[in-house]
């Protein structure tokens, strides 16, 4: 009988049960033995002890040096579980050695997806709005807000970035038939029913901005204050990525100004201070970074793990996990770091 590969599932912070359903645990665990899985971090000596052996090496943090990297003579693939290419991996090592660096970042697709179409939903008909309303006596009944509410149907909704999870929402989206506008500097085509556009085409025209950017070096500051002065009037504005594309004070002043709304998951420092004068903004819902946190909704990442490692073993060549590239891959950890920090 043919041994199993080996593969390290240090994958804390994120506790097994989150990226795993007992089924796909199973099914891994039928193609791979498994050192770690726990809810807890692994030692880094017992990493560097299975690293000889290891044909996987699963982390939400990765980390190898390339002396470590060049004894794994079986080592097929690294793939992290946190959501982005970090610093701590010897990346360039990795890509001479033909070893697979995967990241999970699609498998947030659904939920995030979700919580976007959410927002613009609560955004565009004034639910948060009116909900605080009523606390205080105020909420208009029967009342049409042309000024501020909008329906979704046919309204043209911008994507900046059009990654798997901004084609997930345009998906959620297409029952409402919208105008969709896509800038994204790495496509050539979107694909049918989407125009790609400049920049300042799409924040002219759209009704809806989703700020769906893969945070690097290049998508620093991409929606600047230059351009949020450029929005249309009542625009919403949905940032579903990283704070760091996007001119924070610029979006919050276009909103207490009442220019725009501005819906946003996530915030240039985390967590937001308690005295942090954007908990009392006017035309602004908040959501603390939970787009994916709902039972199950990083279990696709899991799935994700389970298919590419089945699909290594059989020498095919898909995967569902994003592969990362040489080219890209310094501006990505240099993006994290400077979040982080």
């Amino acid at each position: 009988m043919t041994e199993k590969p080996l593969m390290i599932l240090d994958q804390h912070f994120r506790q097994l049960e989150e990226l795993f359903g007992p089924e796909t645990f199973d099914a891994l665990s039928g193609l791979c033995r498994i050192e770690g899985g726990r809810n807890w971090p692994m030692d880094p000596a017992r990493v560097d002890g299975l690293i000889d052996e290891a044909a996987f090496y699963v982390a939400a943090f990765p980390e190898l040096s390339a002396g470590q990297i060049g004894r794994a003579k079986k080592l097929r693939a690294v793939m992290e579980v946190a959501g982005a290419i970090n610093e701590g991996l010897a990346y360039d090592a990795c890509f001479d050695r033909g070893v697979e660096v995967l990241s999970c970042a699609p498998g947030f697709r659904q939920s995030v997806a979700e919580m976007t179409l959410a927002m613009a939903l609560a955004g565009g008909r004034g639910l948060v709005r009116e909900h605080e309303a009523f606390r205080s006596g105020a909420e208009r009944w029967l009342d049409d807000r042309p000024e501020t509410d909008f329906t979704l149907y046919g309204a043209t909704v911008g994507y900046i970035g059009f990654g798997q999870i901004a084609r997930e929402c345009a998906r959620l989206m297409a029952p409402f038939a919208p105008e969709v506008l896509v800038f994204d500097p790495f496509l050539r085509e979107a694909g049918p029913g989407v125009e790609l556009c400049d920049l300042e085409t799409l924040v002219a025209r759209a009704r809806v901005v989703v700020m769906a950017a893969v945070p690097s070096e290049e998508t620093r500051n991409l929606l600047n204050a230059d351009l949020v002065g450029k929005l249309r009037e009542g625009a919403l504005v949905i940032v579903i990525s990283r704070a760091w594309c996007v001119d924070f004070p610029a979006l919050v002043a276009a909103a207490e100004a009442g220019r725009i709304t501005l819906a946003t998951d996530v915030f240039p420092g985390e967590p937001l201070r308690r005295d942090d004068p954007l908990r009392k903004a006017s035309n602004v819902i908040l959501s603390p970074h939970r787009a994916a946190a709902v039972p199950g909704g990083r279990q696709l990442i899991g799935e994700m793990v389970l298919h590419d490692v089945q699909a290594i073993l059989d020498g095919r060549t898909e995967r569902q996990m994003k592969l990362a590239n040489r080219e890209q891959v310094a501006s990505l950890v240099a993006a994290q770091k400077s979040i982080r920090s």
